[in-house]
């Protein structure tokens, strides 16, 4: 082959290289760019969204998520979340995910997760697969809704008691929602990160404040209040 044509192939190929890289980098931008506009949209959306990779594991929950948990994304992440399901609720919640996932299938779940002040929370949660531009699987995208009112059906909370417990201060509502759920002064110290005397403190400023002298009228102020389930 001649010198000239062999450089003139050389040149070719050259070209046809550059247009390919330029073609990979335009649509890695695409990528990029349509990656940032999801996260802006999410991040705003009052929603609860999630999303996993291949693995099963998730890799991001948007504010809204966040907000409800009261955790940082770094504690959700992974299955991180599953620390908040409720015991009753953990198989059936991970059993159907774990299902859909395997099928590559769409899902829908309800179960009940632990919100910022302790108390659990009935959610409905829905996710849908991801695919590639090539096809393959990425992992799986969905929301959540909090559907407590749908739960409770009729249940309508007493004005009286509602005006009592939110008299309160935060940190007393979550002592409240504690102790109405079964859990001892100890326990509800140790879910705070507060010490046995201050959560003890906490205590016998709300049954002050509620005009009650025993539990079993706490937990009933808790339950007209609609703060826990009956």
């Amino acid at each position: 082959m001649a010198p000239g044509s062999l450089f003139t192939e050389i040149g070719v190929l050259r070209a046809k290289l550059a247009e390919l890289e330029a073609e990979l980098t335009r649509r890695s931008e695409e990528t990029t760019s349509l990656e940032r506009r999801f996260r802006a949209l999410a991040d705003s959306a009052p929603l609860m969204i999630w999303m996993s990779g291949p693995n099963a594991m998730c890799t991001y929950f948007n504010p809204a998520w966040l907000k409800l948990r009261g955790r940082s994304l770094e504690q959700e992440l992974g299955n991180g979340w599953t620390e908040g399901l409720h015991p009753d609720d953990r198989d059936l919640g991970l059993e159907a995910y774990l299902k859909a996932f395997s099928a590559r299938q769409p899902f829908r779940v309800e179960y009940r997760l632990r919100r910022s002040d302790g108390a659990f929370f009935w959610v409905e949660q829905n996710g849908v697969p991801r695919f590639e531009e090539d096809g393959a699987f990425a992992g799986f995208i969905g929301t959540a809704i909090d559907i407590s009112e749908r739960k409770r059906g009729l249940f309508t909370p007493n004005e009286e008691s509602v005006r009592m417990v939110f008299a309160l201060t935060e940190r007393e509502r979550q002592v409240l929602v504690l102790i109405a759920e079964g859990r001892s002064t100890k326990e509800t110290a140790a879910r705070l990160g507060i010490s046995y005397k201050t959560a003890d403190s906490h205590r016998s400023r709300i049954l002050e404040k509620l005009g009650v002298h025993e539990t079993a009228s706490m937990v009933r102020y808790a339950i007209r209040a609609g703060l826990i389930e009956a």
